[in-house]
Formats: structure tokens, C-alpha cells, sequence
């Protein structure tokens, strides 16, 4: 999709009621970027309810990280995701596949993937992380902990936090 195209896929406009669900690799250092994230609301006064799903300890197998923000005060996880921060390729098809229809999916553009690996009930945000982490970092621990934290910073900007 160009600037120029019209899109119109619903969007999910909710203010301090939503769901952001990380899906990451673990040991890849986004537990620490995602916590920052959630820190992110809570400094600003918003309750959040911050949740890491480890279904294994084994480093390079999926994890996920699960963000509920709501102003009613601190409640446990709901169904629904409105905005999949996917950083996964193992687990793309299920995470993709988890997005409310208007919700967003936020990924790593650097790799362009087929239109078969998208819904168009879904507003689609990429950011090409990796070229912008390798052009900036040498070392590969780095590359890997800033792309997490490049994320981040590319989250509160769209979000105004």
C-alpha cells in the first residue's frame, strides 16, 4: 500500500482500553523492551496489567508478552488483541491470525513477505528494524537488544506516549 492509497480497513480507536501482545523469540532480549513499554503507560498514570508467556525457558523458542492497558483500574488479560507487535516468523501465521479484525499488526519490513501472510481485515504498520538496527550496530547481541528497543520507541511515537 502507498501513501496514496486510500485504506479502508476499520480501525480499532480505543484510548486507554487495549490489548498490545508481543510475539518474540526467547533470549532475544525483548522481555526488557517490552517491560519498558508497559512502564511506558504506567508512568503516565494508566493502569496496565503487563503479562510473560513463557510456554519454554529454551533460548530461540517463541514467547509472548501481553500488554492490557485500561483506565478502569488493574484487570486481568481479555480475549482479543488490538495491536500484535509480531517479531516472530516461527509463529506469524497464529499471531497474525489473533488480531481483532480493525486491529493493528506492527512488523519487521525489512524482509518483504507475500500478501497471502496478511488479513485485509487488519491495518498493517511495518518498519524495516533490522536494516536500521544493522546499519547502526556492529555487534550482534547489539543489533539484536536495539532492534527490541527501536520497536519500542516506534510504539510510543505512534501512540503519543
Amino acid at each position: 500500500m502507498t501513501a496514496a492509497t486510500t485504506n479502508t480497513t476499520p480501525r480499532i480507536e480505543a484510548l486507554n482500553d487495549f490489548v498490545v501482545k508481543f510475539a518474540n523469540v526467547n533470549g532475544s532480549g525483548s522481555a526488557s523492551a517490552n517491560e519498558l513499554f508497559a512502564k511506558s503507560f504506567l508512568r503516565m498514570g494508566i493502569p496496565v496489567s503487563p503479562r510473560n508467556i513463557f510456554p519454554s525457558n529454551i533460548q530461540g523458542l517463541p514467547t509472548w508478552y501481553e500488554v492490557r492497558v485500561t483506565e478502569k483500574g488493574h484487570l486481568g488479560r481479555r480475549g482479543g488483541v488490538d495491536l500484535m507487535v509480531a517479531m516472530n516468523p516461527q509463529t506469524w501465521d497464529q499471531d497474525v491470525q489473533e488480531i481483532d479484525p480493525g486491529g493493528y499488526l506492527f512488523y519487521d519490513n525489512t524482509k518483504p513477505l507475500p500478501p497471502s501472510k496478511f488479513r485485509d481485515d487488519i491495518n498493517v504498520i511495518g518498519m524495516p528494524l533490522t536494516e536500521i538496527s544493522n546499519a547502526t550496530y556492529t555487534d550482534a547481541r547489539e543489533r539484536q537488544l536495539f532492534k527490541n528497543i527501536i520497536y519500542v520507541g516506534a510504539l510510543a511515537a505512534l501512540m503519543d506516549i
